[in-house]
């Protein structure tokens, strides 16, 4: 019965791992447009601190990844879209969580869903995230454990696979060099979906005005940022096109 439910999650983890990008984009987008934001207490003044709170949770995903990326990147995309590793990655962040990356997407993830605050968005939204992402590691973890065997084997056991372990973060960042052109390289695009989904978010609360006691005469605000954030988009974007950061990308 394990077995076949675990050989299950493996087939839907390889499935997901492909079409990701798509299929998360249309779930998230789906639950935050297609229910109306909620305002915590009806209150406004308390909801723009919990919009806050949203915001600093999702920017702490934020900067997980750039630690990620800036000090020990791996390609997580694989090989046409198929899991691939060429080596066992076990330095900078990965010395502290087997799964970095995704737990600092499902904190991006869980900011969207408090500034937007529907309770259903909370239920379906969480359980479908949390079991996608159980199933792509799941896919990922029985790929590596073909791969690399007895090395695998001894990483899991040294290493949590989600909650990060802090003992010698500090020594770890310390020893390191922040690669941060090809951070901002490499991660532009997630930040900027973010960004731009608060925003978005921010609107949307303000056009619910009836239900969410914000009015449209607050909609400049959310409406200036969100071309602000998209300018900044393009403009990075257009850096990259001209390889800005091509020199010292590593």
């Amino acid at each position: 019965m394990a077995t076949g439910l675990h050989a299950l999650t493996v087939g839907y983890g390889r499935w997901l791992f492909k079409y990701r990008n798509k299929v998360f984009t249309v779930v998230l987008f789906g639950l935050l447009l297609g229910l109306p934001p909620v305002t915590i207490a009806h209150n406004v003044a308390l909801d723009r601190w919990w919009d806050a709170c949203g915001f600093l949770i999702a920017l702490a995903g934020q900067g997980l990844r750039a630690a990620v990326i800036g000090l020990e990147y791996i390609k997580r995309g694989g090989i046409n879209k198929q899991i691939h590793a060429d080596k066992l990655v076990t330095s900078g962040m990965f010395a502290h969580c087997r799964n970095p990356l995704y737990v600092g997407n499902l904190l991006i993830i869980a900011g969207l869903f408090v500034m937007h605050n529907h309770p259903l968005v909370y239920l379906f939204g969480g359980i479908y995230f949390i079991t996608a992402y159980i199933a792509i590691v799941a896919a990922e973890e029985a790929y590596l454990h073909d791969q690399f065997g007895v090395e695998f084997e001894c990483y899991c056991v040294a290493v949590n696979r989600w909650l990060p372990r802090w003992r010698g973060l500090s020594d770890t960042l310390g020893s390191m060099e922040m690669n941060w052109r090809r951070m901002v390289q490499k991660d532009y695009g997630t930040a900027y979906f973010w960004l731009a989904g608060v925003g978005i978010l921010l609107i949307l609360e303000r056009l619910h005005g009836t239900t969410t006691g914000y009015s449209n005469a607050d909609l400049p605000a959310p409406g200036l940022y969100l071309l602000a954030v998209t300018a900044l988009f393009f403009g990075v974007w257009r850096l990259k096109r001209l390889r800005y950061f091509h020199p010292r990308n590593g």
